[in-house]
């Protein structure tokens, strides 16, 4: 295999895309001593942007409430360009949707926690994400929405 043929896989640029922050309650909601419930939601996108040069970003939202109250709510979107090269059509959809968010979700979990302490709270660690276990369950949904028409008749 000559160096033309070998797989390339690069980071071109990590960043944040769109990142806010809600304290709705403030400044009471700082005297509140019970424990929030924590809600997060989480997407993954990934598309082609020229030769070679693909977009991944994940966006998480983040609501903190204590009974009806928001404490607060984190939206933020962090995305990365890669280079991607070499690597076989087939395989391309598994490597944005699993490798991809693997590189990503770091710096995203990093910025929502930078951002909440910044709000005065405690640091929030977002859980990791199984995102190979994602992608298979998506792949699964995909399979079974294409199955679907077909077995109507």
């Amino acid at each position: 295999m000559t160096d033309a043929q070998q797989p390339v896989f690069n980071i071109e640029k990590l960043f944040v895309k769109d990142l806010s922050l809600e304290v709705p309650n403030a400044p009471a909601i700082y005297l509140e001593r019970e424990a929030p419930q924590i809600d997060v939601n989480m997407s993954t996108e990934s598309r082609a942007l020229g030769e070679d040069l693909y977009h991944t970003g994940i966006t998480v939202t983040v609501t903190a409430k204590i009974g009806d109250k928001t404490m607060f709510l984190v939206e933020c979107s962090q995305a990365g360009i890669f280079r991607i090269q070499n690597v076989p059509q087939d395989q391309i959809p598994m490597v944005l949707g699993i490798g991809c968010p693997n590189i990503v979700f770091p710096y995203l979990r990093e910025t929502v926690s930078d951002v909440v302490i910044r709000a005065g709270f405690p640091p929030l660690l977002l859980n990791p994400v199984n995102f190979e276990a994602l992608f298979l369950q998506q792949q699964q949904q995909v399979q079974q929405q294409q199955a679907a028409p077909a077995q109507t008749h």
